[in-house]
């Protein structure tokens, strides 16, 4: 077996008032490299993990399933960027990451529109699945039969996250959210989630930024669970963001800032006291998506 790499880029979903159908993949990432073996190895940052137990290879080895093949003995080195249970979309890199183990092992060939059918049919819904796939911003829905998706591959900003050194399971932030939208309350949320897209399509940074601090369908009700929420949004923009949302479920916080500003924010809104225990950090977007190192 020839060496290679896998590379998955973490990602962002909702992006504001996206609510399940917006993703953004962001410069973190899983990293796979696979080299031939005698037997199935898998090792996690150096450490050695029983293969039945890992999230990836159990992945690769149900894909392998579906196409009745066995994958071969190997050695997979995984070292991951991501922060886990952060809001950074680990776990759909990791779906991704699975996925295309089985793709190179055995041989499968699957174009990109299976992967996101897979990966989806894992996560529940592919607004952080799609954008690691795919790269950039992409929009998706799941229809009957099939996920369509739009990727915005030019959105000229930078952005700064702001991860606190605490986890918040999705599950925990879902269970906060009502069960139902009342007619009147889910129009006026969609119609802030269409501007805020049309606003990114046609490069208006500005309004992209205050409609996304304007969401209906999450924010309001997560922004309890999150440390210093409103403090990081304030403080942002006195140096220049055009908005500042939640990572996917949270605890993260991405602030929207002009090209080439990300690195003085991240200055900037290190030196802040109540942000001690954070790693505020300037991430590019990644515009690549999934990719391969022979």
């Amino acid at each position: 077996m020839t060496p290679f790499g896998i590379s998955v880029p973490a990602s962002s979903g909702n992006v504001g008032p996206g609510f399940d159908s917006t993703g953004l993949a962001l410069g973190l990432y899983l990293h796979l490299h696979v080299e031939g073996a005698n037997s199935i190895q898998f090792y996690s940052d150096g450490e050695s993990t029983p293969t039945e137990n890992h999230f990836i290879w159990n992945i690769a080895e149900n894909i392998a399933n579906k196409h009745g093949i066995r994958l071969p003995a190997c050695k997979v080195q995984e070292t991951n960027e991501i922060p886990l249970a952060r809001g950074l979309g680990s776990s759909a890199s990791a779906i991704v990451a699975g996925i295309e183990l089985a793709n190179q092992l055995g041989n499968l060939h699957l174009t990109p529109e299976q992967k996101l059918q897979y990966g989806t049919e894992i996560e529940g819904h592919p607004d952080n699945v799609a954008p690691s796939i795919y790269g950039g911003l992409v929009i998706s829905t799941v229809l009957e039969k099939e996920i369509e998706h739009i990727q915005l591959r030019d959105i000229n900003v930078d952005i700064v996250a702001y991860i606190p050194n605490i986890e918040l399971k999705t599950s925990v932030s879902r269970n906060c959210l009502p069960d139902s939208y009342n007619r009147d309350y889910a129009a006026k949320a969609s119609a802030i989630s269409n501007l805020t897209i049309a606003a990114l399509y046609s490069k208006d940074y500005k309004l992209a930024g205050k409609l996304m601090e304007e969401d209906l369908f999450h924010e309001p009700f997560r922004s309890e669970l999150i440390p210093n929420f409103a403090y990081i949004r304030e403080e942002a923009k006195k140096y220049g963001a055009f908005g500042t949302i939640l990572s996917g479920a949270g605890p993260t916080m991405l602030s929207i800032i002009p090209k080439g500003n990300g690195p003085t924010l991240q200055n900037n809104m290190s030196t802040l006291s109540l942000l001690a225990d954070y790693q505020v950090k300037y991430i590019p977007i990644d515009y690549q998506g999934i990719s391969i190192q022979e």
